[in-house]
């Protein structure tokens, strides 16, 4: 282990026994042994944890003329992962130690060796991260369910809803915070990566030949965001996604990065979604969502911008 590394290892293990002592974490089911990245929020945890939330609930929906409230259901009909692109998409490449036996993902490996014995590894294969479940009394295919691995589709689904409703005009946002659950391979860094975690998250609704500019509006409001409430700016940093990186409905995204203890982290990322997911639910659900312009006398498939963060990288930032 480099020094450096040992000294980030150091400064983690310093923080966790803080947090544990003055009651901001407790590691879960601790008397049994605990659960490998679960965490539990202890009496300060909570609430600054809540103070989070309730902050950027106030300034991203309250303090705006441009957006409203969702709270959707964590289970939502397998329908939407299929058409989303979660069931063929949402993966990640994992190999197995032939020595340790120890499960890594490939693409954070900088060798073919595992990191912890420098043995050999297994040839990778495909691991989707998304936990299933089945609604009703009988375990079958038929039953099968998702806990969702984001807030985001709650959303989409919900698009001609908010529209009806509340009557919004282009550009305009939808707001969620809410839990989300992805069965990462590997974990760690306290609250960093976790595989049940808390997200805020915001799709905000656009035409087409204003994307660009949103997208380039939102990181600085995410930016803006953190040094407001004292977050060293010099400790954070925009980095854009190289093309092999973007997702596949993405055409744009940027990462708004924390310099912690190991390095840097991603806190927030903030992508141009295009008008893939509402094209991708109309066509699957044989349900146009889409906008009528009032001024064009046209229906139009709007572009998405979506800037989304992690409650729990948040405190976490503010923690160190």
């Amino acid at each position: 282990m480099t020094e450096t590394a040992a000294n980030a290892t150091a400064d983690l293990s310093t923080l966790t026994s803080l947090c544990k002592r003055r009651g901001f974490l407790f590691q879960s089911s601790e008397v049994y042994g605990g659960v490998a990245s679960m965490w539990d929020y202890g009496p300060l945890g909570v609430e600054l944890k809540r103070n989070v939330k309730d902050h950027w609930w106030r300034q991203m929906v309250w303090n705006r003329d441009d957006m409203v409230g969702l709270d959707a259901s964590i289970l939502m009909n397998p329908a939407v992962w299929r058409a989303s692109g979660h069931v063929d998409n949402f993966t990640d490449p994992l190999v197995d130690c032939k020595g340790c036996h120890k499960r890594w993902r490939e693409d954070q490996l900088t060798d073919h060796q595992c990191p912890d014995c420098g043995g050999e590894l297994t040839e990778s294969r495909r691991f989707n991260l998304m936990f299933k479940t089945f609604m009703g009394p009988v375990e079958s295919d038929a039953a099968v369910a998702y806990l969702r691995p984001e807030t985001a589709q709650g959303i989409f689904v919900n698009f001609e809803n908010v529209v009806n409703s509340t009557r919004r005009k282009l550009p305009f946002g939808i707001a969620q915070i809410g839990k989300a659950f992805r069965n990462e391979i590997t974990t760690g860094n306290l609250i960093f990566r976790t595989r049940e975690f808390e997200m805020l998250e915001i799709e905000y609704f656009v035409n087409p030949e204003a994307a660009e500019d949103w997208y380039r509006i939102w990181i600085e409001e995410g930016m803006r965001w953190y040094t407001s409430l004292g977050v060293n700016p010099d400790r954070l940093r925009i980095r854009p996604h190289d093309e092999k990186e973007l997702s596949h409905y993405s055409v744009g995204t940027s990462d708004i990065e924390y310099l912690f203890p190991w390095g840097w982290g991603e806190i927030q990322g903030v992508a141009n979604r295009t008008d893939y997911d509402l094209k991708a639910h109309s066509e699957a659900s044989g349900h146009p969502l889409t906008y009528f312009d009032e001024v064009t006398k046209q229906h139009i498939t709007p572009y998405i911008i979506e800037p989304s963060a992690g409650v729990d990288r948040a405190v976490l930032t503010f923690l160190t």
